[in-house]
């Protein structure tokens, strides 16, 4: 089976190549240490980098990560925050592993603390991607479970369970997210504003009619969560939906963005709660493109007004305590 990326995902990623990569406020960080994996730095590994890190850190901290291929599985734990993760960019900083199985084990990148910061880095599950002649199986790049994270100019690739985006409010602005099946899930509170959303299932899993992008679940009808797509782009190899209920009160919301035919024309799926609807948040608004047409979407899709949608598609959905503004890192373009 070709391993290949679309023309399109090449495309986008020498445009994030080309950006600056969240460029630092230097006077909100207390120190940088270098990781080199050629022992250039003060760190030959990631992981060693994030240990150094003291508990209960409440100064900004720059760990500034060199060119090149890390193959390590990451954690940064609950008492390490204010951690501000800076790589060389997307093709050129990339941490990868190849854990698979559980969607709470298998993620090469799992960040429990709150408050962190990471620019110009791919986070990389290769196990469906390497034996993608296996049957495919949960493999997470990256599990986000604290509070306040802003990730900016920075990919996540897999195939089944890419970016678990399990808890807290977390801003992606300008990041590529590939997969096939669910490859954006959790219980999130999440803001996605010029991201690409690349479908790779027609390379990696050709005999799959369809995938999934999103996965998404609130606790209940009150709880603030919902996954939100501002401006972002859908693009690929495939068939996908663009999510699929994992609870009854799931919210997705994508407004103003560019859906490529890669999209199914009925759009979205009830799974676990098919005949009980009534509940899920599922929205589409202003968005253009050979998918965008609703006009053959399930009949249960969300019909919110202007004013509501605009409300909620603005980085005041995750920021209304101004914490964005705190983070040692200038958001550029």
């Amino acid at each position: 089976m070709k391993r290949v990326t679309s023309y399109s995902y090449n495309i986008v990623c020498m445009v994030v190549t080309l950006l600056v990569y969240g460029s630092a406020a230097v006077d909100q960080l207390a120190y940088t240490v270098t990781v080199d994996t050629n022992g250039g730095g003060n760190y030959t590994t990631v992981q060693s980098a994030i240990d150094s890190i003291p508990n209960l850190n409440q100064n900004w901290i720059r760990i500034f990560i060199k060119t090149g291929i890390y193959r390590e599985k990451l954690t940064i734990p609950k008492e390490k925050g204010f951690i501000y993760l800076q790589g060389e960019g997307i093709e050129h900083t990339v941490v990868e592993y190849d854990d698979h199985q559980a969607t709470d084990t298998s993620a090469t990148f799992s960040a429990f603390a709150d408050d962190i910061v990471i620019s110009g880095i791919t986070f990389k599950n290769t196990y469906n991607i390497q034996n993608n002649e296996m049957e495919m199986v949960p493999a997470v790049a990256a599990r986000m479970l604290g509070d306040r994270y802003l990730v900016t100019d920075s990919g996540f690739d897999g195939l089944q369970d890419t970016l678990f985006d399990a808890k807290g409010r977390h801003y992606y602005k300008r990041c590529v997210i590939s997969g096939g099946i669910d490859f954006i899930f959790g219980y999130g509170q999440s803001f996605f504003e010029g991201c690409t959303l690349n479908l790779t299932l027609g390379i990696y899993a050709p005999g799959r009619l369809y995938g999934t992008i999103t996965a998404h679940q609130r606790p209940s009808p009150s709880d603030n969560g919902g996954f939100v797509f501002s401006d972002c782009t859908i693009t690929g190899t495939g068939k996908t939906l663009l999510g699929r209920a994992w609870g009854p009160n799931a919210r997705v919301i994508f407004y103003g963005s560019t859906l490529s035919d890669v999209v199914l024309p009925i759009g979205w799926d009830a799974w676990h709660v098919t005949g009980q609807e009534g509940g899920l948040t599922f929205v589409e608004s202003g968005c253009t493109g050979d998918g965008a047409d609703t006009s053959a979407r399930v009949p249960w899709l969300k019909q919110l007004s202007v004013n509501v949608v605009v409300g909620l598609a603005s980085v005041s959905f995750i920021d209304q305590d101004g914490w964005i503004s705190r983070c040692p890192i200038e958001l550029g373009l």
